[in-house]
């Protein structure tokens, strides 16, 4: 198998890759999957707490937009967030009714719980492994739909004819060492987040970015890169995540005074204020000395043992396990810890990217829903939505589209580079210039930022990227070559980096999960903009462009 061709091809197989792969073969696509995992393997599987929708009759999709609009600190683009917020419903409806089976409340009906930066209850969950249980149902649609899937291939290249239009990927055969190209008329990268570009992370390992690198090398823009979000809650010990369902269910975070310091900062949602308030708050009692041993506590005794083991049972293993904290008795060491990635390969609300032929959705996208900062649960909502809609525009642009021209080049070309990179004699490790990497985000590009720090970091970034030139791959072999791989995503993940910091450096306020402690204030005057990261020798080119305001004009946050 050196070539196969496909109306549609899927790079991904996340909930985001799945739901494209149906919608698109839904509208009459001959569709594949070309993904670097099997499936049930993707990080999909992590997400815990829920998703949301405007379901019950008190609430709105207007609510939920407005929700999202100010949680996003106004850069989320309105007219993305009305789509998501509208859709919603219909798409909760979908998933029960192809077998997910929500949590319900006594008198039968879906069962939701509050979230952050919500104004109404309107998380529907499945206990604390929400993601898992969605995945595995889209698998099981999958399945039936006969949709091929491709495991094990890790794409190195998009494919482009002469026009600039994207034909396809190559990709590696993880299995066989071989290389393959996969010809379509439209492409659809779902790969997920970058998570891994920090250390630790809540992310998996999988998490290196590869369809931002693809696209961005291709030329697409990558769209605020510096947004990061960092989760009040993970474990010390290895970045695992604390669902923000154990603080929906009524958790409390303190300091080692036993004070509730959200208090401070949001007298109003305490706890449940958004993301980027909290994470800021916890470091802060931190970083001023009311932490315990770096870290604060998640204290969910008071719900008692019954509704943790019923609603929390997930996190309370894994604290466990861990951290050696049982919640039912004892309260959780977690600190804030890199989670997901807000920016994304720049897309229209279609998922399509400007290189025709190419679309995205999914946490590898920026359509831009979440902004400066993502609600808790709007994450598997963007993939369901965004999924669906950037498969059926995918399918479209292919039925007017005829079949790729093959040529055997691209194959042989990346055939000689791939070979020469494993017979390369080289210094150093992926390994260990991985880990520096990630530690060098983490501290010089974490939740607290300032210009001198990122100079550190650009100038880190640069070093890393010429000793990574002349790293050594250890494994000679083709079968399972997991040296070549971890080289492959290390140089994605090199560039990937170097946008999120000259997107921080050219930011010069405060919004979200970007905190410039020399730029304290959000500017709207200014930077009520996107910023753009252009592919460009030397390092990002960086450019702006404006948000869409549809209703909501920007103002202060306040929980």
């Amino acid at each position: 198998m050196a070539v196969t061709t496909h109306d549609v091809l899927v790079v991904g197989a996340g909930l985001a890759g799945m739901r494209a792969a149906l919608a698109a073969q839904a509208r009459g696509s001959d569709v594949a999957i070309v993904t670097k995992v099997y499936p049930v393997r993707s990080h999909s599987n992590a997400a815990q707490g829920g998703i949301n929708a405007a379901l019950n009759p008190e609430d709105s999709w207007e609510s939920h937009a407005y929700d999202t609009v100010k949680g996003s600190d106004y850069l989320g683009d309105q007219d993305a967030i009305e789509v998501l917020a509208r859709e919603a419903p219909a798409a909760i409806v979908e998933l029960e009714r192809m077998g997910v089976v929500f949590s319900r409340d006594e008198h039968g009906r879906l069962g939701s719980r509050n979230f952050g930066g919500a104004s109404h209850a309107r998380t529907y969950f499945v206990g604390d492994f929400t993601g898992q249980a969605i995945l595995h149902v889209l698998y099981e649609q999958l399945v039936r739909s006969g949709i091929r899937t491709y495991n094990e291939f890790f794409c190195t290249q998009l494919l482009r004819d002469g026009g600039g239009t994207v034909s396809g990927v190559v990709a590696l055969d993880i299995r066989t060492g071989e290389v393959h190209q996969f010809l379509a008329r439209a492409v659809i990268l779902c790969t997920g987040g970058i998570g891994r570009v920090f250390e630790p992370s809540t992310n998996a390992l999988i998490c290196t970015g590869d369809g931002d690198a693809l696209a961005y090398r291709a030329g697409a823009p990558l769209m605020d890169m510096e947004m990061v979000q960092f989760h009040p809650t993970t474990l010390q010990s290895n970045g695992a995540l604390i669902s923000e369902s154990a603080r929906g269910e009524g958790g409390h975070l303190v300091n080692r005074l036993g004070e509730r310091f959200m208090a401070k900062s949001a007298p109003n949602a305490m706890e449940l204020a958004s993301r980027d308030v909290v994470s800021r708050a916890a470091q802060i009692e931190i970083n001023e000395g009311r932490g315990v041993d770096g870290c604060v506590l998640l204290d969910v005794r008071h719900l008692g043992a019954a509704r943790i083991l019923e609603r929390l049972p997930q996190i309370r293993e894994l604290a466990l396990e861990f951290a050696g904290a049982d919640m039912i008795t004892d309260p959780v060491p977690v600190l804030p810890g890199m989670h997901y990635q807000m920016g994304g390969i720049r897309t229209d609300i279609r998922g399509a990217t400007p290189v025709p032929g190419l679309f995205a959705a999914g946490e590898c996208a920026c359509v831009s829903v979440h902004g400066g900062n993502r609600l808790g649960a709007n994450s598997l909502l963007e993939t369901v939505v965004f999924g669906r809609r950037a498969g059926e525009a995918a399918a479209e642009f292919a039925s007017g589209r005829p079949v790729p021209g093959f040529s055997e080049s691209p194959r042989e070309d990346e055939e000689r580079r791939l070979r020469a990179l494993v017979q390369r004699d080289g210094t150093g490790r992926t390994a260990a210039l991985r880990l520096e990497m990630g530690r060098t985000m983490t501290s010089r590009v974490g939740v607290f930022r300032d210009g001198a720090g990122l100079a550190e970091a650009e100038a880190a970034l640069r070093s890393l990227r010429e000793r990574a030139g002349a790293v050594a791959i250890g494994d000679k072999g083709r079968l399972f070559n997991q040296a070549l791989v971890a080289a492959l995503e290390l140089d994605y993940m090199l560039d990937l980096a170097q946008c999120v910091v000259a997107g921080a450096i050219a930011r010069t306020e405060s919004r979200g999960a970007h905190t410039r402690l020399d730029h304290p204030k959000r500017d709207d005057a200014h930077w009520l903009r996107h910023t753009l990261c252009y592919a460009a020798e030397g390092g990002p080119r960086v450019d702006t462009a404006p948000v869409a305001i549809t209703r909501w004009e920007p103002k202060e946050r306040r929980y």
